[in-house]
């Protein structure tokens, strides 16, 4: 017999996470690690895991993540993103309460690219007069 677990997916920025949660004692790991010695600091970390502490489900559920792409800041929002998005799968209850603290909304904001004639996106060469 198979065992029951929930998928969600979720991105932000240039990162993708494929995240699986099913009932267990609350271990999270990203690219079979730990999620902290993944993401690296504990601020991310937080980020990561607010959809759990919304709806209080931090030692309920066991949660794999396979993330790819972007950067660590990135990864940690798509993260929380796909775990939102597996636990309305789980429980549509959750819903109110993750749209609620805004964590169902896929952030658009993207980096901007550069445009000929400038140095960045938005960055002129330096005027010169003479």
């Amino acid at each position: 017999m198979a065992e029951t677990f929930t998928r969600g997916t979720g991105r932000r920025k240039n990162a993708v996470a494929r995240v699986r949660i099913q009932a267990g004692e609350g271990r999270i790991t990203v690219n079979n690690k730990e999620i902290l010695a993944f993401l690296g600091r504990k601020v991310l970390e937080l980020a990561a895991n607010a959809p759990l502490r919304v709806t209080s489900t931090q030692r309920k559920f066991d949660v794999s993540v396979k993330v790819a792409g972007g950067g660590t800041s990135g990864q940690a929002g798509a993260i929380a993103h796909g775990i939102a998005r597996a636990l309305i799968g789980y429980d549509p209850d959750y819903r109110p309460a993750l749209k609620k603290a805004g964590l169902l909304t896929r952030d658009a904001r993207m980096k901007e690219r550069k445009k000929y004639g400038l140095k960045r996106a938005r960055k002129a060469p330096q005027y010169t007069k003479r």
